[in-house]
């Protein structure tokens, strides 16, 4: 016991390096190889009251909880002098202390970071990736006190984050918790570079081998970032992080205060399309920047770490974004307009074959993107915000620059949206739809009741119109089940069916295991399979549904080959040249 006392004396004595700092941490890397970090963490105890600290749920950027305590383990707490401070665990994410004195109360715990792909935490010997709403515990008493995060890394490793430096190159400083929360920190082996644009500056570190170029990435990336004025005036930040992770499997991204980081396979730079999705990836987190980070949904301001954040304009935050995303990458000439097109066809034809569309708001789906089921019955029941939200902020675009007479657009409705919560960062649905009001000159209210609170109805080819742009179905068909499947051991695995396809109208569900088409063993996809029928034939599938084998007819149905393309009417109008300009800022 005396040797523990003097062992927390040591801790605490240590922490004077920290004194300038009200909430101080201290992240020792121990085994990475194991995943383990050691995490020291200094509160002020400022009476002999209980003190609660707690780990979010949740992160900011994904909208979907995560209990990421259950990687805390090794709890314990001191006070100043040593003593050991009573404590008990009395939520799931929650611990709460019984300090018998006033002063610093001092917390050593474990945390097992082996999630790279919730982009929450993750520890090698290469590497750390650390989002403090992983890792480190706060008070809601004083969330608004400063932070200083010191790191105690492998020799070799380079620091980065949003966050400022502090007194060493391994030490962030923060204004308060939330900056910290939103603000990553990635340590370990990696490639730097940096450049400026229109007086701000760029970092570019990049974890992980692959078929990249570093250096394209770079000039890349500068010349994205020098559009954005295309949308907003001014700038949220003064300096901007991109981390990039490349390794086996990595996908996805996220946004944060002034940083973001994005996951790739690490062979997935190379060839064109693969590039491309990368910089559309980089410019949908740049977007977030506005859109998100220097202004959300009421709702969500403050983050309540601890439970879901209920809103119904997430589609704002995430489908406008996405519909913004390669509007800059044309406009800084990093995409074609042939891409750009093809792009929103492939948009078009998931929408369509959506059943969800027809049951589901956006302002729902926004709603609910906290439960949301996703797979087959997300898509036959529901919409996702990111795709119908994409749809949505079209719908308004176009509203906007013809009511406005092309004067303004869904841009300028951004930028406000900027430029009056910019600061205090929450808007709300009355907001958005007062803004649209004053920038067409008419009342939205109920375009916003039908299009944004019911689900989307609407002209895909009056829209395409509007600008000069046609939706052209291939004229070569192709056999149409309904089933979509992934190779298990040979064999087809269906993992949706489309509502009111045939398969669906045959009873076929997910999780059927198709083994055989006419009595004979499937050997291929089952899609290729049946590319040997007509439409209007009737096959014998031959399946496994819980283990029982089963046989059911099927009548197979064709659709257009493809997605199709997006295209330019032969004979624009005018009328669709100026719209087709004010929208994309290019010629049809």
């Amino acid at each position: 016991m005396r040797f523990l006392k003097v062992f927390f004396t040591l801790i605490i004595m240590s922490w004077s390096a920290f004194s300038s700092a009200e909430v101080n941490y201290h992240i020792r890397i121990t085994e990475p190889q194991h995943h383990l970090a050691q995490v020291r963490a200094e509160f002020d105890a400022t009476e002999a009251a209980p003190l609660t600290l707690m780990l979010p749920a949740w992160r900011s950027g994904k909208y979907q909880i995560l209990d990421l305590a259950k990687a805390v383990t090794g709890f314990s707490a001191v006070d100043q002098q040593g003593n050991a401070v009573p404590w008990q665990k009395t939520e799931k994410s929650s611990w709460t202390l019984e300090p018998t004195t006033k002063g610093k109360v001092v917390v050593h715990y474990t945390v097992y970071a082996n999630e790279l792909a919730d982009r929450t935490r993750h520890i090698d010997e290469t590497h750390a990736y650390i989002n403090a709403s992983a890792f480190l515990l706060f008070s809601h008493q004083q969330k608004s006190q400063a932070v200083t995060v010191q790191l105690e890394v492998p020799q070799g490793w380079r620091s980065f984050s949003g966050m400022a430096k502090g007194d060493n190159e391994h030490q962030f400083v923060a204004a308060n918790y939330d900056v910290l929360a939103d603000s990553p920190i990635e340590t370990g082996i990696n490639q730097h570079l940096t450049f400026s644009a229109d007086g701000r500056d760029y970092d570019l570190v990049i974890w992980g081998e692959g078929n990249y170029n570093a250096s394209q990435m770079q000039k890349d990336l500068e010349k994205l970032v020098q559009h954005t004025d295309a949308i907003w005036q001014g700038y949220p930040y003064q300096r901007y992080l991109f981390i990039v992770h490349a390794t086996d499997g990595a996908r996805g991204a996220t946004e944060h205060l002034n940083s973001t980081v994005i996951q790739r396979d690490r062979f997935t730079f190379g060839k064109r399309e693969d590039y491309l999705a990368f910089l559309s990836t980089a410019s949908h987190e740049l977007v977030h920047t506005w859109n998100v980070k220097a202004y959300r949904p009421a709702e969500l301001v403050p983050y309540d770490y601890l439970n879901p954040n209920y809103s119904k304009l997430l589609w704002i935050s995430e489908g406008s974004t996405s519909y913004f995303q390669n509007q800059l990458l044309l406009r800084a000439g990093l995409m074609t307009k042939a891409e750009f097109y093809a792009d929103l066809a492939k948009r078009l034809d998931k929408f369509v074959h959506t059943p969800g569309r027809l049951v589901q708001s956006v302002s729902e789906s926004s709603f609910d993107s906290w439960i949301s089921l996703g797979g087959d019955h997300g898509t036959n029941f529901g919409v996702n915000i990111y795709s119908e939200g994409y749809i949505a902020s079209w719908l308004l675009d176009e509203l906007i620059l013809r009511q406005s007479g092309r004067k303004a657009s869904y841009r300028e409705l951004h930028n406000q949206l900027y430029q009056r919560f910019g600061k205090t960062t929450a808007f709300t649905a009355k907001d958005v739809i007062a803004i649209a009001s004053e920038l067409t000159g008419e009342d939205q209210n109920l375009w916003w009741q039908q299009l944004i609170e019911k689900p989307l109805n609407f002209d895909i080819d009056r829209l395409l119109a509007s600008f000069g742009l046609q939706w052209q179905q291939a004229k070569e068909r192709e056999i149409f089940s309904g089933i979509t499947a992934e190779n298990k051991s040979g064999f087809a695995l269906v993992n949706k069916v489309e509502r009111d396809s045939p398969a669906w109208k045959a009873g076929f569900t997910s999780e059927d295991l198709i083994v055989a088409v006419n009595g004979l063993q499937l050997k291929a996809d089952v899609a290729e399979r049946l590319k040997d029928f007509k439409a209007g034939d009737k096959v014998q599938i031959s399946y496994f549904r819980q283990g029982r084998l089963q046989h059911q007819p099927l009548v197979l149905a064709d659709q257009a080959k493809g997605v199709g393309q997006v295209v330019p009417v032969i004979k624009p109008s005018r009328q669709q040249k100026a719209m087709h300009q004010a929208w994309l800022g290019i010629e049809l």
